[in-house]
């Protein structure tokens, strides 16, 4: 798997473009009016943790979510859903760096796995998001 160059990234995602893969996995695709219903539209900060592999740990990098969509706030390729109950599932791709994860959010703060290849490495997780 070829190897991206981080130096063309923002600073942000230098240290580890693990940060912006995550927040991923399976979900329901609900409707726009749903995920309003919910109250999660603004800014989530998330943060990621490496359980598996020989990925960096510990950044924080930021979404947005507008409705049922959940979409980057700073860089990389994010594609996304949030659902009514607060269910989420994001693809994020860097690169040839990309992961997949799920899990739920509240109306203040997330949680949930990940998992992907980052520069060339399968790696796994968790994340903590809260919204600002």
């Amino acid at each position: 798997m070829p190897h991206f160059p981080l130096s063309l990234l923002p600073r942000a995602f230098r240290l580890s473009p693990v940060a912006l893969l995550i927040l991923l996995g399976a979900t329901v695709v609900p409707s726009t009016a749903d995920a309003r219903t919910g109250g999660y539209d603004g800014v989530w900060n998330v943060t990621f943790a490496t359980t598996r592999g020989n990925c960096s740990s510990g950044y924080m990098v930021p979404f947005t979510v507008i409705g049922s969509r959940v979409t980057s706030a700073g860089g990389g390729r994010v594609s996304g859903t949030v659902n009514r109950a607060g269910t989420v599932a994001v693809q994020v791709s860097v690169g040839a760096s990309h992961a997949s994860g799920g899990g739920r959010l509240t109306r203040a703060a997330g949680a949930g796995s990940w998992y992907g290849i980052i520069s060339g490495d399968r790696c796994s997780g968790t994340w903590q998001a809260t919204r600002t």
